[in-house]
C-alpha cells in the first residue's frame, strides 16, 4: 500500500454528488495514508446560465466571485477543490482545431487553481489519479508534471452521444500516456491494452459500513404491506442500463410475485406498463443510508441489465450490496458477471429468468447466506487500493532511485 504521498485526484464527479462514486470512495482510502487533493469539475459557462438556481452551482459561484474558499478540508489528509476559474462549454464545437484549442485554455485554468491549492497545502511532487476526465484533464500531466500519472477506467462511455464527439479519441490519448492504467472489469482493460500494454483490472470496492451486521437491519416499513415473494432491484431506473421489456413481461406472466423497484426513474421507466400492474411497486429515490432495508426485505435481489456496450463492461456495484446480505441474486449474464458467477445466478432470457429466480427462491439457505456474504466482503475499498497502490508502487521507486 502506497503511504506518505501527496495524490490529486480528478474526475468527472464531484465532491457533493447524490449517488455513490467510486472516484470519492479511492480518494477517501487513499487519504488513509497520503495527502489527497480531490479537485471537483470547473464550473462551465452553460451550467453557469442554466444551474444558477442550484444551491450546489450557487456555492461554486460564491467561490467563483471570491465570497467563499474553493478548498475545503474534509479530514486531517483529504482537501475537496471548488476550481475557481469558469471554463467555457465547448463539447459540442464541430472543428477539431477549434475545440482542442479552447480546451488546452480550460486546462490551463483548471491546472492553475490546481496549483494554487497544492501550493496552500504544501505539495511539490505529486501522483495524479485521473479518473476518466479526459477532456477537461487532458493536459494535467503537462501542466502539472506528476511523478506518476494514473489513468483510471470504470465505465465505457464509448456508446454516449456527449462523449463520441471529442472524448473518446482524447481518453484513447490519455491511457497510451499514463503510467498506471487501472480498470474495474477485465473487459474494460481488454479496451485500454489496445493503447497501452500495462493496463490492468484492479476490480472494484464497496463500502460495506452499512451493511456490517444484517442481524441488526430491520426490513423497510414501507415493504410491509407488498405480498411476498419479492423480487427486488435498487439503483437508477434507466433503459440505458436496464431491460424494460425484460420486467415487463415477467410483471405481466408472474403476478403471483411482487417487483420492488427503489430509485429513480427516467422517462422510458415513467411511460412503461410497469406502472400499469398491481404486482409492480415502485418506490422511488431512497438515500444511500436506508437502502440495506430495502434489500433485507427481498427475497431475491435482481440486476436486469440490458446487454449493450455500457453494460458488458461494467462493474455493477449493488451486486455486491446485495450479496453482503446474504441475498440470492438472478442478474442478465453479461460478460463481467462471469466474476460473480460461483454466487450468483446468471440468466440469458425471460425464461431464464423465471428458473433462476424460482431455483433462487427454492435453495436458499443460512449456508449460501454466509457464503455470498463472505465473498462480498472481500471486495473492499481497502482491497481495491492495495491493488492499485501495487500498479504505482514500481513508478515511486524508480522516481526514488533518479532522486538518490
Amino acid at each position: 500500500m502506497i503511504t506518505g504521498q501527496d495524490i490529486v485526484v480528478v474526475g468527472l464527479q464531484p465532491w457533493d454528488i447524490s449517488i455513490g462514486s467510486n472516484c470519492k470512495n479511492i480518494a477517501m482510502e487513499l487519504a488513509k495514508n497520503n495527502r489527497v487533493l480531490y479537485v471537483n469539475p470547473s464550473l462551465d459557462r452553460s451550467t453557469f446560465f442554466k444551474g444558477r438556481n442550484d444551491k450546489k452551482v450557487q456555492f461554486r459561484i460564491d467561490v467563483m466571485k471570491g465570497r467563499k474558499d474553493g478548498l475545503v478540508r474534509i479530514t486531517e489528509n483529504l482537501w475537496c477543490l471548488y476550481p475557481k476559474n469558469m471554463i467555457e462549454s465547448i463539447n459540442w464545437i464541430q472543428f477539431k482545431g477549434i475545440h482542442d484549442l479552447l480546451n488546452r485554455r480550460n486546462n490551463r485554468l483548471i491546472a492553475s487553481d490546481i496549483r494554487g491549492a497544492m501550493n496552500r497545502i504544501g505539495m511539490r511532487r505529486i501522483t495524479l489519479f485521473n479518473d476518466q476526465n479526459m477532456v477537461r484533464c487532458f493536459h494535467m500531466k503537462e501542466y502539472l508534471n506528476p511523478d506518476v500519472f494514473v489513468y483510471y477506467i470504470r465505465d465505457n462511455l464509448s456508446t454516449i452521444p456527449y462523449f463520441q464527439k471529442h472524448a473518446m479519441q482524447m481518453e484513447a490519448e490519455l491511457i497510451k500516456e499514463a503510467d498506471v492504467v487501472a480498470t474495474n472489469s477485465e473487459f474494460l482493460a481488454t479496451y485500454a491494452r489496445e493503447f497501452n500494454p500495462n493496463a490492468r483490472m484492479v476490480g472494484q470496492g464497496c463500502d460495506f459500513s452499512m451493511y456490517c451486521e444484517p442481524e441488526n437491519i430491520d426490513v423497510a416499513e414501507e415493504l410491509s404491506s407488498i405480498k411476498g415473494p419479492i423480487i427486488g432491484y435498487t439503483g437508477f431506473l434507466t433503459s440505458v442500463r436496464l431491460d424494460i421489456q425484460l420486467l415487463e413481461e415477467f410483471a405481466f406472466k408472474n403476478d403471483q410475485l411482487s417487483l420492488v423497484l427503489v430509485g429513480p426513474e427516467d422517462d422510458s421507466f415513467k411511460e412503461s406498463k410497469l406502472h400499469q400492474m398491481s404486482n409492480v411497486h415502485f418506490l422511488g429515490n431512497k438515500s444511500p443510508e436506508s437502502l440495506p432495508s430495502y434489500i433485507k426485505g427481498f427475497d431475491v435481489a435482481i440486476n436486469p441489465q440490458v446487454m449493450n456496450e455500457v453494460t458488458m463492461g461494467n462493474y455493477p456495484r449493488k451486486i455486491d450490496e446485495y450479496l453482503a446480505l446474504g441475498k440470492p441474486v438472478v442478474a442478465t449474464h453479461t460478460p463481467f458477471m462471469d466474476y460473480f458467477k460461483e454466487y450468483t445466478y446468471l440468466a440469458k432470457n425471460l425464461e431464464d429468468y423465471e428458473q433462476k429466480i424460482a431455483k433462487a427462491i427454492a435453495e436458499n439457505d443460512a449456508e449460501k447466506e454466509i457464503a455470498r456474504r463472505n465473498y462480498a466482503l472481500t471486495h473492499t475499498w481497502a482491497e481495491n487500493v492495495k491493488a492499485i497502490s501495487e500498479l504505482i508502487e514500481p513508478f515511486l521507486l524508480t522516481n526514488v532511485q533518479k532522486l538518490s
